[in-house]
């Protein structure tokens, strides 16, 4: 099993439920509350939701490219300069969707394209504060770009769920009913 074979389904699969929490808060609010959403935070020193889901996609894209030992694409500057401003720009949903939507195409087409870097090989992880953290590939992949991701990824079911969208373990891990056993979904 690669590296790639561990990010990139776990990239495609949460960023399509994204997707699907943003399509429901699109179909159940109004649309200027659901506009609104984009500019709502969890806590006052927290990004907004429109960051969030930038960011989510930008360590998805950070994640494969870094374990293919690639530069990153233009789309990784663009979607962090559209997170960082996105408290004054938030964009729209259909912004916010389209943006997952290049996301998930860029990463799926990579997946046919193993291109993997050795799970030893070192990796300097610098920040922009300056701080730089020495991880071996496999080290980065599961102690920072899925942790990373995720972190993005549930802060926005946190900002959709806490203003009123209805969200659930079941929007959480939809992915997981393409291997439930036949015949053993509790009666609702």
């Amino acid at each position: 099993m690669t590296l790639s074979d561990i990010l990139i389904p776990t990239y495609v699969q949460m960023l399509k439920a994204l997707s699907a929490w943003l399509g429901k808060a699109q179909e159940r609010l109004s649309a200027d509350a659901a506009q609104a959403l984009l500019t709502a935070r969890l806590a006052p020193d927290m990004f907004p939701l429109s960051t969030q889901i930038r960011f989510a996609c930008v360590q998805a894209l950070e994640g494969v490219f870094r374990a293919r030992a690639e530069d990153f694409p233009p789309t990784v500057d663009i979607l962090l300069n559209e997170g960082r401003n996105a408290a004054e720009h938030p964009g729209s949903i259909a912004d916010a969707l389209a943006r997952i939507d290049e996301t998930v195409a860029l990463v799926e087409s990579l997946a046919a394209q193993a291109i993997d870097l050795d799970p030893q090989t070192p990796i300097a992880h610098a920040l922009p504060n300056g701080m730089i953290f020495d991880l071996a590939a496999e080290q980065y992949v599961r102690d920072w770009a899925i942790p990373q991701f995720y972190f993005h990824v549930m802060i926005a079911y946190a900002i959709l769920r806490n203003n009123g969208v209805d969200l659930g373990k079941a929007d959480y891990v939809a992915h997981m009913f393409g291997f439930l056993r036949p015949g053993t979904m509790p009666a609702q």
